[in-house]
């Protein structure tokens, strides 16, 4: 689903002042990049080549290959570093306060609510999201909730959000500063960032924050920010196949 203004039909209380708008997607976009698998090759070959290491880029294609999967293999992480890849991320604050957890080989800057007007955009799961956790913390898993759950999901999170944006805009109306009024504001609010991060850092992410068949080590992560990862990995992919394939080869593990 994407976004959808909230309307009457979707709530019993709709704002006739506020038009608030749920969304149920992220969006990830790769602005900038420096990145190829010739960056870990050079890194790497440095070792032995010296300054000669930038000659042997183009030079057996099977080889370089190779290089790459015993580097990941053995996990001689410093050659992946040598890239660069900067996205602009769309998602709900939550998912941004998992984010920045991730701080090694990482750079974020914000959207802030202290010098402009946030915008009444808000996240809602899809009927994809599953919503019932079953189990005890650290051994639960989700499973799918029913018709009734999501529509109640809906319309409790569509009337709170209403609630709260237009408490926001009386605070803003009464001169309050924005960086005050923003405190009755729900971290279902969507902001944007930049982040920028190299392939090392990059899959050290992918491996916390998304699920995969060639995983070794299983992860757990909340839906959304697995959403995140999901497209990010998409675009690192294309930039460095070679790479991509020999973290998939060796279980999806960090070097």
């Amino acid at each position: 689903m994407g976004r959808t203004p909230l309307t009457s039909a979707d709530d019993p209380k709709p704002s006739q002042h506020i038009d608030v708008t749920l969304r149920s997607d992220v969006t990830v976009e790769l602005v900038k990049s420096s990145a190829s698998d010739s960056d870990v090759l050079f890194a790497a070959r440095v070792s032995t080549l010296g300054e000669q290491s930038i000659g042997e880029l183009q030079k057996d294609p099977e080889r370089s290959k190779g290089l790459i999967n015993y580097l990941m293999r053995d996990r001689h992480g410093s050659p992946f570093e040598h890239n660069s890849m900067t996205f602009l991320v769309s998602a709900p604050i939550f998912v941004f306060r998992e984010f920045m957890r991730h701080r090694v080989g990482w750079s974020y800057n914000e959207e802030s609510g202290r010098y402009r007007e946030l915008q009444p955009v808000f996240y809602v799961p899809d009927a994809s999201r599953k919503l019932v956790q079953e189990g005890r913390p650290g051994k639960y898993v989700f499973v799918e909730g029913t018709p009734a759950q999501h529509a109640t999901v809906r319309n409790v999170l569509g009337d709170t959000y209403h609630q709260a944006y237009e408490a926001y805009q009386k605070l803003l109306a009464e001169g309050v500063a924005r960086e005050v009024a923003r405190a009755v504001l729900p971290v279902g609010l969507y902001s944007s960032m930049y982040a920028t991060c190299n392939a090392r850092s990059l899959m050290h992410f992918l491996g916390l924050r998304t699920q995969h068949e060639q995983a070794k080590v299983p992860s757990f992560p909340q839906r959304e920010i697995e959403m995140v990862g999901e497209k990010m990995e998409a675009e690192w992919a294309r930039l460095m196949p070679l790479t991509y394939a020999a973290f998939n080869a060796n279980g999806r593990v960090a070097p």
